[in-house]
């Protein structure tokens, strides 16, 4: 019984560990802007190259002393952009744009299901119009994507 006890707990953690590495991820960012008179550019960006992480990661052991100076920020060469309307036209908000906006992302989101993704996680921020005088803002939300690795 011990043994057939151990054997299952040895069993569950395998496919545990297995299934935490069953995925991988896409993120996809739409920035909408909310600059009047059609001044802002707004797109969906997604990253087509591949990156490590670990290569622009440091650690601490003091929580102080870091290694980050030495570490160079590295732009992506590959991606995708797609064009999007801004949120404001000549006199307000135009609904037309939004709803324009909404289909091309509704499209990108079919193609990658069509590719096997599905959307994992959706997080968004808006930094707005503060005011008199600012007249900047954008409107950011990230798709994060998951399908089973091939």
């Amino acid at each position: 019984m011990k043994k057939l006890l151990l054997f299952a707990a040895i069993f569950t953690l395998t496919v545990v560990s297995l299934k935490a590495q069953k995925y991988e991820y896409k993120v996809v960012t739409s920035v909408e802007s909310i600059v009047p008179m059609g001044l802002g550019r707004s797109r969906v960006i997604e990253n087509t190259s591949p990156i490590d992480a670990d290569l622009y990661t440091t650690e601490r052991v003091d929580g102080k002393k870091s290694k980050q100076g030495k570490v160079k920020r590295k732009k992506v060469d590959q991606f995708k952009e797609t064009k999007l309307l801004n949120f404001y036209s000549g006199v307000g908000i135009n609904f037309q744009n939004i709803a324009s906006n909404d289909a091309l992302i509704t499209s990108k989101i079919n193609k990658l299901c069509e590719q096997g993704y599905e959307i994992a996680f959706v997080v968004s921020g808006v930094e707005s119009d503060s005011g008199k005088g600012d007249g900047k803002g954008i409107y950011i939300t990230r798709y994060i994507f998951k399908r089973e690795k091939k």
